[in-house]
């Protein structure tokens, strides 16, 4: 059976169907089975042992390793680039299971100030409980990044591009920030998929994915994924114990001396996912292995019909201005040139000059594209942050993420523009 573990020598398209997986070997399906089997028989004693002291790689039990499960992370890890992957029930279970990885009590980290809601209140409200402290810096300007740094600073983390508003830093500037400071830099590439941005060809050290998005594409599977590059030097410095210290749950093993490259990845599923468990189950890795076969194809359509509708709102007289890094007039766009030769997604905002009541019957008025709280889908989504998303936030932090009382956010389908248009033209008509 041919090998797609490398990028090199293979067309992201022909990676995106085959990587990771193979004929089943008992019945010849074609098709990755979902392995729905909560634990797996050992050989003999010895073969359990070894199992379980990691001294051998295998399938133990499902909230740890699971067969489908796993060909989705080895496709993931390929597309983006990395060494190694581990899945998790949700975006959000990705992002706990890496801070979980590398924080410890009173430990601090870095985020940008332009992100999802959920992970600026998940950040900065309820990372709090359990000692680990967040800031929050401008991605558009790298240098707030640097001076938010502690001595017990452990990662800087953003989003490749930010949702809902569309922003994007100079990536490689921060992670060169990061670089300097013995951290790694986390990016969610969720928005932008691996099809449009590869964040570890950049200088990201772990990137992190919400599968429920654009990797599934169509609304029908929760899940997340971590993908370790397999380039950061864990050692360089004290500042991660887990990695480099010995581990008593496993006889002493040092997590990176023993698996090197992927010793991060080995860490997050072996300590983070078995005392946590938020596995990710096989159905839904089935579901996104099914989506992320036709991510190339959706993306090109998410994003052509993306640029040809924010170019419409943009000029229509009830639009106050449109947030989207393919537009000259986004402070974003000359790092969307930089980095997103193909398109920066599908997701963005627009403010309306009637502010928060105008946004809200904007949405109600919609019949075509759904008012829902998702993106990424195959079908057009539109929602008003400031009372959904983002509610939790006060005005200023709403303003500060670009989800203020007027920003509505679109997630680009993939159905004829020009039906979209249409629908949003009729719900502006009636407001």
């Amino acid at each position: 059976m041919t090998n797609f573990t490398s990028k090199v020598g293979y067309g992201f398209e022909t990676r995106a169907i085959h990587a990771g997986a193979a004929p089943d070997s008992a019945t010849g399906a074609r098709n990755t089975p979902i392995h729905h089997s909560t634990s797996y028989v050992f050989d003999d004693v010895d073969h359990a042992a070894s199992l379980f002291n990691l001294q051998s790689f295998g399938f133990i039990y499902s909230r740890l390793t699971n067969p489908t499960v796993a060909v989705l992370e080895e496709r993931v890890a390929n597309l983006e680039g990395g060494r190694a992957a581990c899945a998790a029930g949700s975006g959000h279970a990705a992002q706990f299971l890496t801070f979980f990885t590398l924080l410890e009590p009173g430990d601090h980290f870095i985020a940008s100030r332009n992100l999802y809601g959920g992970s600026i209140t998940q950040f900065g409200v309820s990372f709090k409980k359990l000692g680990w402290n967040c800031d929050f810096a401008d991605p558009l300007e790298p240098e707030t990044f640097r001076t938010a740094l502690r001595d017990n600073s452990k990662a800087i983390f953003i989003e490749s591009v930010s949702n809902p508003s569309s922003v994007i830093g100079d990536i490689e500037v921060i992670a060169a920030i990061a670089q300097e400071a013995g951290i790694p830099l986390i990016v969610d590439n969720t928005m932008a998929t691996p099809y449009l941005f590869n964040p570890i060809d950049h200088g990201a050290d772990i990137v992190i994915h919400s599968t429920t998005k654009y990797l599934n594409g169509h609304g029908n599977s929760m899940g997340g994924v971590i993908v370790e590059s397999g380039k950061f030097d864990w050692a360089q410095n004290e500042k991660f114990p887990s990695l480099t210290k010995p581990d008593n749950a496993y006889h002493g093993l040092s997590f990176y001396e023993t698996f090197g490259d992927f010793g991060f990845t080995m860490r997050v599923r072996a300590v983070a996912l078995r005392d946590f468990g938020p596995a990710l189950s096989p159905t839904n890795a089935f579901m996104t292995l099914t989506g992320i076969e036709t991510l190339p194809l959706r993306m090109e359509r998410h994003v052509a019909n993306a640029e040809v509708i924010a170019s419409w709102l943009n000029d229509h007289p009830a639009i106050a201005w449109v947030s989207y890094a393919s537009l000259p007039s986004s402070p974003s766009f000359e790092s969307k040139i930089k980095y997103f030769e193909k398109g920066c997604g599908s997701v963005f905002t627009f403010g309306l000059k009637g502010g928060f009541d105008s946004g809200i019957r904007l949405v109600e008025g919609c019949n075509l594209i759904s008012h829902l709280a998702n993106v990424g889908d195959t079908r057009s989504l539109i929602l008003h942050p400031a009372s959904t998303t983002h509610r939790q936030l006060t005005e200023e932090q709403q303003i500060a993420a670009g989800a203020g009382p007027d920003v509505v956010r679109l997630s680009v389908g993939i159905e004829t523009a020009e039906d979209i248009i249409a629908d949003l033209d009729q719900a502006l008509l009636s407001i």
